[in-house]
């Protein structure tokens, strides 16, 4: 159609209201769909070979831990009467005659220690107890600090003062002082509760030792994340996104838990990530220094505590648990910083 329009007339063009045909339609056309915040974080995430292997790591290490113990033929607790002390691969002289009588062994892979227990699934169950106190404690850093900090953040002021000044006191409550007090305090109520309770037998197993550090994170070792959860709210509860959903009459809890904690998923995950080997170091030392986990739950840190006495004859007990350490804290360091990068809003570019 032949286009009259004159370039001064105040007429609409026709024209202009036709229907759009296929290359104008195209030309509209999204080339790349809208993905979620979680979706195209975890996009991100994958692309980081780092992060990736880090998290296989992990996933390896919790299949030995958790899955692997229930095909393992030997017990944590089980004692082998003539199989102490035996090198790795190695086997006892009642197991060799059992080998020459047609019978299968299974190897003990890292040995057995001075009682003639099977390193291996001791080093399992320790793993097991390592990654528990850390993914405990990790949770319970993050839902009390997450929280003290958004709240003495967000309302500032006197609030935020009195608040702080609480953090500021706990900060000088020594940690180790508390868990002995704890576990000499708890010992016999706990001790009575289970053995006189059905329900609560689990404290057996547990130990009181295992339980005073899990009392103390949740008392102290949250303070921390409730700093920097403090830093990153003080920052930004002045943007344009939380003022306008005041106006549009967003609650208190809405503004933190949608636009402001969602907004702190980089330190968050960061400082989570790392209160897990702090744990372990924490729940290993205590171990190792007689006062962790109680026997004969194995621990690594108190099976490198049984190795110091044969470290010249047998290394290959403190080695095997020392690595399992290290490897542990390395991989959810790697993992920290890759989940890091791929979920904080600020990184994104």
């Amino acid at each position: 159609m032949k286009n009259n329009h004159k370039p001064f007339s105040m007429h609409l063009d026709v024209s202009d209201f036709l229907p759009a045909d296929k290359e104008e339609k195209q030309s509209l056309v999204i080339m790349r769909e809208s993905v979620s915040f979680w979706r195209d974080g975890a996009r991100r995430f994958r692309k980081n070979k780092i992060a990736m292997a880090s998290l296989i790591v992990i996933i390896l290490i919790f299949i030995f831990a958790f899955i692997l113990p229930y095909f393992y033929p030997y017990g944590y607790e089980q004692q082998i009467r003539g199989s102490e002390n035996l090198a790795p691969l190695k086997y006892s002289a009642a197991e060799l005659a059992r080998i020459e009588a047609g019978e299968k062994v299974f190897p003990h892979f890292l040995g057995t220690d001075q009682l003639g227990r099977d390193l291996t699934i001791r080093l399992m169950l320790g793993s097991r107890i390592s990654l528990l106190v850390g993914i405990v404690a990790s949770f319970l850093v993050l839902l009390i600090g997450s929280l003290y900090g958004s709240i003495a953040g967000y309302f500032g002021g006197k609030v935020d003062m009195i608040m702080m000044r609480v953090v500021d006191i706990i900060y000088t409550v020594p940690d180790i002082l508390i868990i002995i007090l704890l576990m000499v305090t708890l010992k016999y109520p706990l001790q009575d509760l289970a053995n006189n309770v059905p329900g609560f037998t689990w404290i057996n197993d547990v130990g009181i030792g295992l339980i005073s550090i899990f009392i103390v994170f949740s008392l102290l070792y949250w303070v921390g994340m409730a700093r920097i959860v403090r830093g990153q709210i003080l920052s930004l509860k002045e943007q344009e996104y939380v003022t306008a959903a005041r106006a549009l009459g967003a609650t208190h809890r809405r503004i933190i838990g949608k636009h402001l904690l969602v907004n702190c998923i980089g330190p968050l995950i960061v400082t989570t990530t790392l209160q897990i080997p702090s744990a372990i170091f924490t729940e290993s030392f205590l171990s190792f220094i007689g006062i962790g986990v109680q026997a004969p739950m194995p621990s690594l840190g108190s099976m490198a505590s049984d190795a110091i006495g044969g470290i010249y004859s047998y290394p290959h007990r403190l080695f095997a648990p020392a690595i399992m350490i290290s490897l542990i804290i390395l991989s959810f360091n790697l993992l920290g910083d890759g989940l890091r990068d791929a979920f904080d809003p600020k990184l994104k570019n």
